[in-house]
């Protein structure tokens, strides 16, 4: 996100352990990793009472730059400064005090940024079939598995788009793994930028293919034949062809031969998705329950494929982060039994808790992308938590380093000073 220090260093320890280890929640890590780095330049921006987005706009990486970071990629696609002009323009941050006094509560405000990858390079690969049937119909049969994100909806979409008809031509086969393509899972943010450039590749490849076998129908040169998605035409030699006689015709045997393609797609890159997210929280100064006022987001995702299925990653994605920064939380006893075994103990927001979340975006293209499309799936969760906890610093003046920010804490870190 900050590609212009001059030194960085990563380190990790690999720990051994009894309790419940650690597994993929849709951010892999970076989750983690962003809650820490957020909070230090939020810390950073408050020690040197410097305005915490004029601080980002200063620093923050720019389209165009080799990362070196991120692998020395070059940076093709990146809106990031568009999004924290957006987000700012919509909680109407430069007319608002980082801290307001509300009476019996305080209301502190708190920004973060945010990026991930799109599938992993090189090594994420995504296959799909796609076959013409009788009628002028279309069967995709995928390996990616929609687990709620809708991928079977925007894959349809992207094939739709490249054979230039109605999403309603298109069926889209769920997965059977004894039968399916295969793909290496929907995972990684990996299922619209690999698995959709797939789609792309074998709509190109059925396309041709439809265009020499009406040829061999016409008998003209395949040159001479143009296709709209509805009807076939040989211009030239005053020749057409409806789509539904044609998919008819390959099924009628003598000339015909079934129309399938199949495509994988591999990227050597991952270009990342940006994000970033305001949060305003009130705390109250007695119990120091905290309470989220508004959260406003934007999201870079290249170009958006489907605007409504976008917008609802990012709100579950924010809903996740507010889950982890405010609510959830494993503890053990002193023999190490966990407490937090069903969701009676272990608490995950509600729709009342998560407050008002609204939400953007700023497109860019990314080439390598289907139709300049990046993902969505991670990034959305990983700006609530450093966020909120800048809020809240400001709110208390007391920052609070581990999740959750729970009243306790903050009321502790209150008798500590």
């Amino acid at each position: 996100l900050y590609n212009h220090v001059e030194a960085s260093r990563f380190t990790y320890d690999v720990v051994y352990t009894n309790t419940m280890q650690a597994g993929a929640y849709r951010g892999y890590g970076a989750t983690q990793g962003l809650f820490a780095v957020e909070s230090i330049v939020n810390e950073l921006a408050d020690e040197l009472q410097i305005d915490p987005c004029e601080l980002r706009l200063k620093n923050m990486v720019r389209e165009g730059e080799v990362m070196g970071q991120y692998y020395n990629e070059k940076l093709q696609s990146c809106t990031l400064d568009r999004c924290l002009l957006k987000a700012m323009e919509m909680i109407d941050w430069k007319n608002k005090p980082l801290k307001r006094d509300m009476g019996d509560k305080v209301r502190g405000l708190g920004v973060a940024l945010a990026m991930q990858g799109s599938g992993i390079a090189n090594i994420d690969i995504g296959t799909v079939d796609i076959k013409l049937q009788d009628d002028g119909f279309y069967t995709l049969s995928i390996g990616a598995t929609d687990m709620g994100t809708g991928c079977d909806t925007v894959l349809a979409q992207i094939a739709a788009e490249c054979l230039e008809c109605d999403i309603d031509q298109i069926v889209t086969l769920g997965v059977d793994t004894d039968a399916s393509p295969y793909d290496t899972g929907s995972y990684a943010s990996a299922t619209t930028y690999v698995t959709g450039m797939a789609v792309v590749k074998a709509c190109e490849e059925l396309k041709q293919k439809m265009i020499v076998e009406a040829s061999v129908f016409m008998e003209v040169d395949p040159s001479h034949i143009s296709f709209d998605g509805n009807m076939i035409y040989a211009i030239e030699d005053h020749k057409e062809m409806s789509l539904k006689d044609f998919a008819d015709a390959c099924f009628g045997g003598h000339k015909g031969i079934a129309m399938i393609a199949s495509a994988s797609h591999v990227s050597p890159t991952s270009p990342p998705p940006f994000m970033v997210g305001i949060t305003e929280v009130d705390v109250d100064k007695a119990t120091g329950e905290i309470t989220l006022h508004d959260y406003v987001s934007v999201v870079d995702c290249g170009t958006i494929i489907n605007s409504n299925l976008a917008r609802i990653q990012a709100e579950g994605g924010i809903a996740q982060g507010i889950g982890m920064a405010l609510y959830e939380d494993i503890t053990y006893s002193t023999s190490g039994k966990m407490r937090n075994n069903s969701f009676m103990q272990y608490k995950i927001p509600t729709r009342m808790d998560v407050g008002k979340i609204r939400v953007d975006f700023e497109s860019s293209y990314e080439s390598s992308g289907p139709f300049g499309a990046k993902s969505i799936g991670e990034v959305v969760i990983n700006t609530p938590a450093p966020a909120i906890a800048s809020a809240c610093a400001h709110a208390t003046g007391f920052q609070v380093r581990t999740l959750p920010i729970t009243a306790e804490k903050l009321l502790l870190k209150k008798d500590e000073d």
